[in-house]
């Protein structure tokens, strides 16, 4: 089992910088998701942006979601220079 998410912020480009509850940060891109079923709703950029964190997931408010078992295993850790940017 993985880190709980505990934030998240959308970016441009359907990536997700999200804060993992062992300090970590990591990119996840949604874009490979967004033709498949429940997820078409999030090309919308607008809705993509009200994604939460919530109880260790990230969901939208259409019950879109992703486990932090995916996160994890699907995201890249962020280089140290998008850190201090």
């Amino acid at each position: 089992m993985h880190p709980e998410v505990t934030a998240v912020q959308a970016l441009e480009g359907f990536s997700l910088l999200l804060t993992f509850a062992n300090g970590e940060r990591r990119l996840f891109c949604v874009e490979p998701y967004l033709d498949r079923g429940v997820f078409k709703e999030l090309r919308d950029p607008a809705y993509f942006r009200s994604v939460r964190a919530m109880s260790g997931f990230i969901a939208w408010p259409h019950e879109q979601d992703f486990s932090p078992d995916t996160l994890y295993l699907r995201s890249v850790p962020v280089a140290e220079s998008v850190r201090a940017g």
